[in-house]
């Protein structure tokens, strides 16, 4: 294909904002919902802004949400097939198990269901064990992550989160180590199930999310209750919604009930502060183009594609348009010559190109000379004008070799 020769600079525009509403960010978080927990959170898991805290870098125990450190270092240190024997635990009754016995085989995928849907300490520890050798040489990898991760105000001893004064965390760590987590897909999957199968070990199991908020609301998607008599009844959760996804985490709180409601609550602001829009629209025309050698006639330029955005409302999003000022054929519909970009906050999160919406037909030599010339009367003067220049002159040579002949004689 034949590339457009760009006959001018480029004509660079920023164009309205796209998708405004509402004030700024901190007066929309004065109107955060009233909750009960007396430690909280709601971040952008896409980037770790804190959209709403409450006392959220207050240490306090954490229960098993200390299982997302454990899925960490599982996920990265294991294979999914894996299969583990189950290694010698005294658990007590009191704790949350699926019934592992000793040398009993379970694949890692199964242990790491178990352990984040029902919260089985017991293939918690069995995945503990089996990755490290030994329940401390874990507990001292668990804490190594959280200082490569700047957790600094998490400490773990124990894989599985019984109650212990060297086990806690923040609300805003915990948040910020389940957006680490819920990138990972076989991690993202596991926590919006509202049950599973376990298919390994030495019998089937059938295991039930103990977050009942992934099984009652579809927009919810994870990730961990807790519950200790220190810890009161936790929840880091996740949801997904306009484009965006939000974690949530309560500490703290004095009931099942409070803490779902709470969390439920600080998810559905949180996805509210988000706002899903189409940037670019397909086809739509952003700029025009004279076409050279063709006086007044224009080519719409159009973008090749669409693309949608998610932004927090009452914040800018703006277009910048490249495009030339003028275009020369022959070109084929659907050249590209220019882009739209999209930037928010400052940086340019899309470039969608700028395509010719039709054909744009070359100029001979007759339409260059008479756009020269300033238009087809001046230039049939002219061509008038040489004409009979032209014959003036035949005439003048003729008549000069006729009285040349005439000597001759």
């Amino acid at each position: 294909m034949r590339r457009p020769r760009l006959l001018a600079a480029p004509l660079t525009a920023a164009v309205a904002a796209l998708g405004l509403a509402g004030p700024a960010s901190a007066q929309t978080a004065a109107r955060a919902p009233s909750i009960g927990a007396p430690s909280a959170i709601v971040i952008d898991a896409s980037n770790g802004e804190v959209l709403y805290g409450r006392r959220e870098r207050d240490r306090r125990a954490i229960a098993s949400t200390t299982k997302l450190m454990t899925a960490q270092i599982a996920l990265t240190k294991t294979d999914p097939q894996q299969v583990f024997a189950m290694p010698p635990y005294p658990i007590s009754p009191a704790e949350s198990q699926i019934g592992l016995r000793t040398g009993e085989r379970m694949t890692v995928h199964d242990l790491l269901r178990a352990m984040m849907l029902p919260s089985a300490n017991d293939a918690a520890y069995d995945l503990a064990v089996n990755i490290a050798g030994s329940k401390t040489a874990f507990v001292r990898m668990m804490n190594a992550q959280a200082r490569r991760l700047k957790l600094t105000g998490t400490h773990y001893s124990t894989p599985v989160g019984l109650d212990d004064p060297r086990n806690y965390s923040t609300a805003y760590d915990l948040a910020k180590l389940a957006a680490y987590d819920l990138r990972n897909k076989t991690f993202a999957k596991i926590v919006n199930l509202p049950s599973a199968r376990l298919r390994s070990g030495s019998h089937p199991r059938t295991v039930l999310n103990r977050n009942d908020l992934v099984r009652r609301y579809g927009f919810v998607d994870g990730v961990k209750t807790g519950h200790t008599n220190r810890a009161g009844y936790v929840l880091v959760g996740a949801a997904r919604q306009n484009g965006a996804q939000v974690i949530s985490v309560v500490l703290g709180t004095p009931s099942e009930g409070a803490r779902d409601a709470d969390s439920l609550a600080l998810l559905r602001w949180g996805v509210r502060q988000f706002r899903r829009s189409l940037a670019v629209v397909a086809h739509r025309t952003y700029a025009r183009a004279n076409v050279k050698w063709h006086d007044g006639e224009k080519v719409d330029l159009v973008a090749a594609r669409s693309f949608a955005f998610t932004a927090r409302r009452g914040e800018r999003v703006t277009r910048r348009v490249h495009a030339p000022n003028e275009i020369s054929g022959p070109i084929k519909r659907g050249t590209r010559v220019g882009s739209v970009q999209v930037v928010y906050r400052g940086r340019v999160v899309q470039t969608v190109p700028l395509v010719t919406a039709s054909a744009v037909e070359g100029a001979g030599f007759f339409r260059k000379a008479t756009h020269s010339l300033g238009g087809p009367l001046p230039t049939l003067a002219l061509i008038g004008f040489l004409g009979a220049a032209g014959m003036l002159a035949f005439r003048v040579r003729s008549t000069r070799v006729m009285r040349g002949e005439r000597a001759a004689r």
